[in-house]
């Protein structure tokens, strides 16, 4: 936190079910994204809604610098 009371907080978000990987330009990005999706597990936004509540509820002695949230299956 800095003198001026701002916190800053990082949250990396894994595999999460979007439209985002529909936009990949490149086909066969766009089919890695696909399988992958398919083959896990994925995060909803409902579960980076909730770090991000997490993170901006504590109270203002409380740092929450970096969330890294990423579904059960994922291993990279």
């Amino acid at each position: 936190m800095t003198a001026a009371g701002v916190h800053v907080v990082l949250i990396e978000p894994g595999f999460t079910a979007t439209e985002l990987a529909s936009h990949q330009v490149d086909p066969a990005m766009r089919e890695a994204a696909r399988q992958l999706a398919e083959s896990i597990r994925t995060l909803q936004a409902e579960d980076i809604a909730a770090a991000v509540v997490y993170a901006v509820s504590q109270t203002h002695h409380v740092a929450v610098n970096e969330i890294l949230v990423r579904p059960t299956d994922q291993l990279v």
